[in-house]
């Protein structure tokens, strides 16, 4: 067996990152937000609202596990600060009633507006979050507030999952799966048929069989994915600035099909744009630090 073939393809990089110009025992609030996908888990620390620190991990078999192990690689990322020093930490996400050290939780909606609006700016109005399961589009204001919002059903259609099965069905990184989608040099194919994630694994097959190389599948079920992801922003109505949030962000082959149909440019940030949920519960703490609704030490 080849190192290749032992593999995992969809397997994305996981990251850690301390901001090296705060210092936390300046801070005179400490917040947390921890945001547990079904895919990623995410912890963002903040000290009085600006970002400290924050881990990116590959969300485990269960929440609070997961919710402990993302905590945990953001504090290896600022290495000297107790956890103790926490003033608040909020949960967000799939699993964020099982944030065992938790003060309260707040629905991922909430808290991907909130972090849109941090992470873009408060320009942001039109909100597109990918996540591992589920797709998504809010619509905020200029506080990152949320004024009304969209969400496909549970299939992982059009998700991060959908495009890890993908990713190991063809042998192709899941980080590099965008680029080799335009890798293909023919007329652009026409979209996998199938919205479900397990026929259109079963039709992408059938097309590796009938000659389609690597690159023509992909192009073909990045463009699947993008249909499918406009069909919801359409359904919400897109207003400027628009902003994308979480793994597919990162996808071009997804995301460069996308924006031509939505008749907008994306906004840009220096941000990963897996923490914009963290991001926003970590928000929210502070707030209601200021409001003097922290922990009491």
């Amino acid at each position: 067996m080849t190192e290749e073939t032992k593999q995992e393809f969809w397997r994305w990089t996981e990251s850690n990152y301390r901001n090296p110009d705060l210092d936390w025992n300046s801070a005179k609030h400490i917040t947390v937000g921890v945001d547990v996908g079904s895919v990623s888990s995410q912890a963002v620390i903040m000290a009085d609202g600006a970002v400290l620190a924050y881990g990116n991990m590959r969300t485990g078999a269960d929440s609070p596990n997961s919710a402990r192990n993302a905590l945990k690689y953001a504090l290896d990322a600022i290495g000297d600060m107790p956890e103790e020093r926490m003033d608040y930490c909020i949960g967000t996400g799939y699993g964020r009633v099982n944030v065992p050290f938790a003060d309260r939780s707040i629905t991922e909606i909430a808290c991907h507006a909130r972090g849109a609006n941090f992470i873009y700016g408060p320009q942001v109005r039109t909100v597109l979050d990918v996540g591992g399961q589920d797709i998504k589009a809010i619509q905020c204001d200029e506080r990152g507030k949320v004024t009304h919002f969209l969400m496909n059903d549970k299939c992982a259609a059009g998700t991060g999952r959908g495009m890890e099965v993908f990713a190991d069905l063809l042998g192709v990184p899941i980080q590099k799966v965008g680029d080799r989608s335009f890798d293909y040099k023919g007329e652009e194919p026409e979209a996998v048929s199938s919205t479900c994630v397990v026929y259109a694994k079963s039709e992408a097959t059938g097309l590796l069989r009938k000659g389609w190389s690597k690159e023509q599948v992909l192009a073909a079920y990045c463009k699947a994915m993008a249909e499918r992801i406009y069909a919801l922003i359409e359904r919400v109505g897109v207003k400027a600035e628009f902003a994308v949030t979480g793994g597919m962000a990162k996808n071009r082959g997804v995301m460069d099909r996308v924006m031509p149909m939505v008749g907008l440019d994306r906004m840009q940030t220096d941000y990963d744009t897996q923490i914009a949920g963290a991001a926003g519960a970590a928000l929210f703490g502070y707030a209601l630090c200021q409001k003097g609704k922290g922990r009491k030490k």
